[in-house]
């Protein structure tokens, strides 16, 4: 506390004599005891709702904290702008390395049809090659 030290070091020694006689004029010297220790009662009950206060206003900032459930809120908003940016970075890296050799379909081979497949298959070989 600053304040009792800046306040003390305006009054010298004689002013502050002074000041206590004037107080024992004015109050006398039976009620000087009563009158310090009511004094005393005052400031012990007066920090003592400071401090409850300050411990009041901790208590309800954690109960805000977890009614809102912040952690959770966030990671749900950073889930769901994480999604459209993961689906745009795979679009882009897609058009950046398209081939188109490996883009075509390649026949289904069936039963049926694999030696009309394995023919289709050399042909799109050559193509690409060429």
């Amino acid at each position: 506390m600053i304040w009792p030290t800046l306040f003390l070091n305006d009054v010298a020694g004689s002013e502050i004599l002074v000041i206590f006689l004037v107080i024992l004029l004015f109050f006398g010297s039976k009620s000087i005891p009563g009158i310090a220790k009511s004094l005393g009662k005052a400031l012990f009950e007066f920090r003592n709702a400071t401090n409850e206060i300050k411990q009041e206003i901790k208590n309800s900032g954690g109960d805000i904290k977890g009614d809102l459930n912040l952690d959770s809120f966030l990671k749900e908003t950073t889930e769901e702008i994480q999604r459209p940016l993961d689906q745009v970075f795979t679009d882009v890296d897609n058009a950046v390395n398209y081939d188109p050799v490996l883009s075509t379909p390649r026949a289904v081979v069936t039963a049926g049809n694999a030696q009309q497949a394995e023919e289709n298959n050399k042909n799109e070989e050559k193509k690409s090659n060429d």
